[in-house]
């Protein structure tokens, strides 16, 4: 890089910096501003907090690798989560809303009774705050290495020195300024980090080496262009993405919904939901997480796909476990002075958006319910904030650790899916069937963990051992709900007066608080959530036809949008749900 390019990243920090000082004396006001933004952040920038936490330093590397490895069919294993993050719009960020609760893992103790709703809350302050946040940390950290060296030639006994410098500034300004801080900085750094990518998508595909969308089609096969993959009874045919039946089903029957997975957890959890609580009202948590799911799926991969692609043309020599670096590469070798700095501060912008989210919500989940919860409980909210600051440093200095020791960042991708195979019913059932107790999720959440070993044992691999882990949880916390205790009467009182989440699965409860309304109009959500899947798909393959040129395709995929967005407009105005947001 040459001077002016330093000076553009040395600007992105000094700005990011300043954006952190200004929230700081807010965000030390109480721990509800710290964690939650004082629940008054409006639907675009929650919304906006939320694209930008997912657009993390490894994704772009790595729908780059999946399209060298399948095309850009090969992007399903992350598309088809949509079908759950739509679900969660419609049926679950009110509730979020309406709990009125610091975090997700507080939900165990306004919904469940006695010891074991008091171990669960404990036990997933660690689970997920502690270790699987810092396993996360640890592969971003790994994407940001491996960018730093195809870019600049750095050793790997140097790399991470750079690495963790730039995770201490996130940490500080995340400390600092809470989550106002966060967010702000979010909208901030995903502006930059889309305006690099597409920046660079434009620039590489019209490259002569490329020679624009035309010699895309010209120099590579026809299966790389396909926006499905091929459903067939062997694992490859001709070179496209085939799957058998059997991971057909694993990918687009079951992990939206019966996997645990951060940022598309069923029913919402984790940074999403903190972000929904945060939001003003209902209607601003609502709105949000349609924008983020949008955003996330239909608007944001293109330029992604796009450099994956030309990688393919300009850089054929790389082998499979490479195929990542081909997008660090283009950034490499077509960016002109002053456009290199924007795509390095852009890449700083995408991984500091999720550090810092992950430092926030997992101190979030360490104070909150553990140490304020369970081991000092008497102090004023200023001692609590200055913990939570504390344990932001802390959590930052394990993530390092952590960091040292993951060699594959697909591996943990693949590992956090397996070990949360089968809890997405729970979590999603939970709001919906009184008779979910705490150790229903506790059982959905150790099963995985006892079946795994002997899968691994036995040769199966991913995603073919979802197929397994997934009836294998679901019969074992059934069971377990059946054979013990029910939730106290009175904590399940509590919770329908609070939320009142309707349906015939409280009619038990319903019966009794005669003067509470319960939610209805199920039927109206479920179209809402068919047509909401709809939107997302059409508008996904609808640019992608745009790209490609294919307009007869362009036409009916932009229909559909626009049919979707009547539809889900008139019920929403039906309900009261108007879009009249302030």
């Amino acid at each position: 890089m040459e001077f002016l390019d330093y000076l553009v990243v040395i600007a992105y920090f000094v700005f990011s910096l300043g954006i952190a000082i200004y929230y700081s004396r807010r965000a030390g006001k109480s721990t509800n501003e710290f964690f939650l933004s004082g629940r008054n952040l409006p639907w675009y920038l929650a919304g906006l907090s939320m694209v930008a936490t997912t657009f993390a330093a490894d994704t772009p590397l790595a729908v780059a690798e999946l399209v060298a490895q399948n095309g850009i069919a090969g992007n399903w294993i992350w598309w088809n989560f949509a079908f759950g993050g739509i679900l969660t719009v419609f049926f679950f960020a009110r509730l979020w809303r309406r709990a009125g609760i610091m975090t997700e893992v507080e939900f165990a103790e306004i919904r469940y009774s006695g010891k074991s709703a008091k171990f669960l809350r404990g036990f997933r302050a660690v689970y997920l705050g502690l270790i699987m946040n810092v396993i996360i940390m640890g592969w971003v950290n790994k994407a940001l290495a491996t960018i730093l060296v195809g870019l600049f030639d750095i050793s790997e006994d140097q790399v991470y020195f750079y690495v963790f410098a730039c995770m201490l500034i996130v940490a500080f300004y995340s400390a600092l300024s809470g989550l106002w801080g966060v967010v702000v900085t979010d909208a901030f750094q995903f502006v930059i980090a889309m305006t690099g990518s597409i920046i660079l998508a434009i620039i590489v595909a019209n490259s002569s080496v490329v020679g624009g969308i035309k010699g895309m089609q010209e120099k590579l096969p026809e299966f790389v262009f396909n926006f499905f993959p091929t459903i067939t009874d062997v694992q490859s045919l001709g070179g496209a993405f085939a799957l058998t039946i059997t991971s057909f089903l694993a990918y687009v029957g079951l992990m939206w919904w019966a996997s645990w997975y951060p940022g598309a957890e069923p029913g919402g959890g984790g940074y999403v939901v903190q972000r929904m609580m945060s939001a003003k009202d209902e209607k601003h948590s609502l709105f949000a997480t349609l924008f983020f799911q949008v955003a996330h799926y239909a608007l944001r991969p293109w330029p992604w796909i796009i450099v994956g692609i030309c990688a393919l043309i300009i850089y054929p020599e790389l082998s499979a476990g490479e195929k990542s670096m081909g997008y660090i590469y283009t950034m490499r070798d077509f960016l002109p002075i002053g456009l290199k700095g924007l795509l390095v501060a852009a890449f700083f912008a995408a991984y500091m958006s999720t550090i810092a989210t992950q430092l926030n919500w997992g101190s979030s989940y360490i104070i909150n319910d553990l140490y304020r919860r369970f081991i000092n409980t008497k102090k004023d909210d200023k001692h609590y904030v200055f913990s939570s600051r504390v344990t932001t440093i802390v959590l930052m200095f394990v993530s390092i650790i952590v960091t040292l020791f993951i060699t594959r960042i697909s591996g943990a991708w693949e590992f956090i899916m397996e070990c949360g195979a089968g809890v997405g019913l729970v979590l999603i059932l939970r709001w919906f069937w009184w008779r979910i107790n705490a150790w229903s999720e506790i059982s959905a959440m150790i099963t995985p963990f006892i079946v795994y070993p002997i899968l691994l044992g036995s040769g199966i691999k991913f995603p073919d051992t979802l197929i397994i882990l997934v009836p294998a949880t679901t019969i074992v916390w059934i069971v377990i709900t059946f054979i013990t205790k029910p939730t106290d009467n009175e904590i399940l009182k509590l919770f329908y007066r609070k939320i009142h989440p309707g349906g015939f699965l409280w009619n038990k409860i319903a019966k009794q608080l005669p003067d509470v309304k319960g939610d209805q109009n199920f039927i109206k959500m479920l179209i809402n959530w068919i047509f909401g899947v709809v939107l997302v798909y059409s508008m996904l393959f609808g640019i992608g036809s745009l790209i490609f040129g294919m307009y007869t395709e362009v036409t009916i995929a932009f229909v559909l949008a626009a049919i979707s967005i009547v539809i889900i407009y008139k019920n929403l105005s039906s309900l009261g749900w108007g879009i009249t947001i302030k």
